[in-house]
């Protein structure tokens, strides 16, 4: 098949969007398949050159996040029907609207992945966007109501999503979302991640990876660790990824307030080698996220081989603590607390056979390889009813 994603950006600080297309890419260079993207990022931006397909870089983004695109508009009514199939990646913004009207016109069908902004959370904790977007689903509905398929992550997301707006009656589709293992020799990169920063070389540590933003939970992770802190001498914590709204200096402040400056590190965005070496050196990877509709940076940890401390709002929760690959608490300071002192108490023989389960975990239930083969399943096999339909495939 030959499919087209959409996106808005592909660029690494907006989180798990642009990595799953990302890594749906490669999954379709493993399958034989045809895959594009079109985004709305500036021609020859950096982080464009790796994909593994044919980018179309439109630069256009008007009324901000919103991105509007006359470019994207015209484009996509020109070249939609060279394609067997359109995914739209995101919602809330008018890339969706535009692929509903250029598929329909062209007798195209396509999907959607809401990629957790269906999720009530947003309309409890932002009410005036929650009544934006009141005023938007006339508008918004419809792109998920013509879809062939609305691609959720997890097992919990579409039932949550049913709760936020009506009307609300789609194709609902359970994708075996993941990323690929990864290749890297793991001595090689936790001696490029120590070589970056030093300090950390003799060092325990939690990590934190993802977006640095409010509803990851980092000011409880950074409250929760100043209680354990004098108990934890030879214990840091390193909070890693891009800051949204100058959050990141909010924290830096709450960290000297705490009195813990001197234990929390702050690297920044880690990527390729050093986000491999700092996830396989860490003690353990943890997250207290008020919302995450599946968590890209949970399978990581699980592909590294670490196991995951995570709240119970991190959809994939379920798995995580069947599996017992990982501890799971409340998105509160308390919550938190457990988490951190629950790993710590865990007698070292437990930790290590936690640790063995992570990576055959990942295999089995989180590879990204028959992740193109699972979207091309639906639109040949044409779904059609609104009960959830679990795409599976066969193979690793």
């Amino acid at each position: 098949m030959k499919v087209l994603h959409v996106i808005g950006s592909l660029a690494p600080r907006e989180g798990g969007p642009p990595e799953v297309t990302r890594q749906l890419a490669r999954s379709y260079l493993d399958a034989g398949d045809t895959m594009e993207v079109v985004c709305q990022d500036p021609p020859g931006s950096a982080f464009l050159s790796n994909l593994p397909c044919s980018v179309h870089a439109l630069g256009q983004r008007l009324m901000g996040r919103y991105g509007f695109s006359p470019r994207l508009w015209s484009w996509l009514h020109a070249n939609v029907s060279r394609f067997d199939a359109v995914v739209m990646q995101g919602i809330w913004t008018f890339p969706g609207v535009a692929v509903r009207m250029a598929a329909r016109r062209k007798g195209v069908p396509y999907g959607v992945f809401p990629h957790g902004a269906l999720d009530p959370w947003f309309n409890k904790k932002y009410p005036l966007k929650h009544l934006k977007k009141l005023i938007y689903w006339p508008i918004q509905y419809p792109v998920l109501r013509d879809a062939r398929a609305v691609f959720f992550t997890s097992r919990l997301e579409p039932d949550l999503a049913k709760t936020s707006f009506t009307p609300n009656q789609w194709n609902t589709v359970i994708f075996p979302n993941g990323i690929y293992e990864p290749l890297s020799d793991p001595a090689g990169s936790i001696a490029t991640f120590y070589k970056a920063f030093p300090a950390l070389r003799n060092r325990r540590y939690f990590l934190f990876l993802a977006r640095i933003q409010e509803k990851k939970g980092c000011d409880l992770l950074l409250k929760a660790f100043a209680r354990i802190a004098p108990e934890e001498p030879t214990l840091d914590l390193v909070i890693a990824g891009p800051s949204q709204d100058g959050y990141k200096e909010t924290l830096q402040r709450l960290a000297a307030d705490l009195g813990i400056s001197s234990r929390t590190v702050w690297p920044g965005i880690v990527a390729d080698e050093l986000k491999w070496g700092a996830l396989r050196a860490a003690e353990a990877f943890i997250l207290p996220s008020h919302q995450e509709n599946f968590g890209v940076a949970v399978v990581e940890s699980l592909a590294a081989s670490r196991p995951v401390l995570i709240s119970n709002q991190v959809n994939i929760w379920p798995d995580i603590e069947q599996a017992q690959i990982g501890l799971v608490e409340d998105d509160t300071l308390e919550g938190t607390e457990r988490l951190m002192r629950r790993w710590l108490a865990m007698p070292r023989a437990e930790r290590e056979v936690m640790s063995a389960r992570t990576y055959p975990y990942f295999l089995s239930h989180y590879s990204m390889k028959n992740g193109a083969r699972a979207i091309n399943e639906v639109f040949v096999g044409r779904t059609s009813s609104n009960s959830p339909v679990a795409v599976t495939v066969s193979g690793g």
